[in-house]
């Protein structure tokens, strides 16, 4: 059997290959956060399509930390509804369920206040975020915790936090983002603390599968190197994380050379520097790529994007391709 379509444990949850769905904002909420039925319909596709794991958008621990506010939301109790008929639908189709738990920090495009760890402005485009107090990140610690417990409710299978991208987390981890000179700044200890923090809130009240998705590289001088994420990674396998996603970049604007798979290196060194199963990511979209990377054991599980949305079938396409038989839901069958 080709690897890709091998199953996977993540705990006590058993992915039926190895391919999946990496968090995509689709910004088609309302303001209020709620799901939409372009929401049931995209992520069900992908699930019929037979992506082994699926992972919720971006999905706001509170209002005030959306990257935009037609992002989905989990700051309140009236989101479990929608959110649990997303899983219903996914889970029709025999796909396991994730959802990614975020906060933009100074990258929130919402109205009114923004927050991050120091008050500078992403570039000149966005607003200029306020310095987090001690209370505004205990706030945002159990606002994580709290989202935990809805998705929990929810049905989801997977938690994902979103320590990525140049989102709050990530600038927190990141030297180039986070110019703090207390508890939460400085150190490599230091600026893993809000991460740490958050780990173990979700951890209090969430026992099933978590990962975290990093930046790896920030692209810049002065920003996070590999060294700093090996040394992350481990602590959060200490912390009983499952799995790191590992993409780079987003944290402060840099160009980056793109090619096909030009962010798997990054989660090679992360998986046999730390010795923790990572997930990769960044422009991997054939069966052949997909299968390299797994059979050279350079990573885990593929994470597919974009390539998902141009195909929702693409595992269907690369089982073909790899020579496997997979099975599309009964009322597809004759079109294969």
């Amino acid at each position: 059997m080709a690897k890709l379509f091998e199953p996977y444990q993540l705990q006590n949850i058993s992915l039926k290959n190895r391919v999946v769905m990496a968090p995509m904002c689709m910004y088609s909420a309302q303001d209020d956060g709620l799901v939409t039925p372009f929401h049931q319909v995209h992520y069900a596709t992908r699930a019929a399509g037979q992506v082994g794991l699926i992972i919720v958008e971006a999905t706001g621990v509170v209002p005030e930390g959306r990257i935009s506010s037609n992002d989905l939301g989990i700051w309140d109790d009236a989101h479990i509804e929608g959110l649990s008929q997303l899983v219903q639908g996914m889970k029709a189709y025999g796909a396991k369920t994730g959802i990614q738990l975020a906060h933009a920090g100074r990258k929130a495009t919402v109205d009114g206040e923004i927050f991050a760890p120091s008050a500078i402005a992403f570039s000149d485009v966005y607003k200029t975020p306020t310095e987090m107090t001690l209370e505004d990140i205990e706030y945002v610690v159990e606002a994580f915790k709290q989202a935990a417990v809805r998705a929990s409710k929810a049905g989801f299978d997977v938690l994902e936090i979103h320590g990525a991208h140049g989102y709050l987390i990530s600038e927190f981890l990141s030297p180039a983002t986070n110019k703090r000179n207390d508890q939460y700044g400085g150190s490599q200890e230091n600026r893993y603390r809000l991460l740490r923090q958050v780990i173990d809130a979700i951890r209090s009240v969430w026992d099933g599968p978590l990962l975290v998705r990093v930046s790896a590289e920030d692209y810049a001088e002065d920003g996070t190197t590999m060294d700093d994420f090996i040394v992350f990674s481990r602590w959060m396998k200490s912390q009983s994380v499952d799995l790191v996603d590992v993409s780079t970049g987003g944290v402060v604007q840099a160009r980056i050379n793109v090619f096909p798979g030009y962010q798997v290196t990054h989660a090679e060194e992360i998986k046999h520097g730390a010795d923790i199963p990572t997930g990769a990511v960044g422009l991997i979209t054939t069966a052949i790529q997909a299968e390299e990377i797994l059979q050279n054991n350079r990573a885990d599980l593929i994470f597919l994007a974009r390539v998902l949305l141009r195909e929702p079938y693409w595992p269907l396409h690369a089982a073909k391709e790899l020579g496997e038989e997979v099975t599309p839901p009964v009322q597809y069958v004759r079109g294969w």
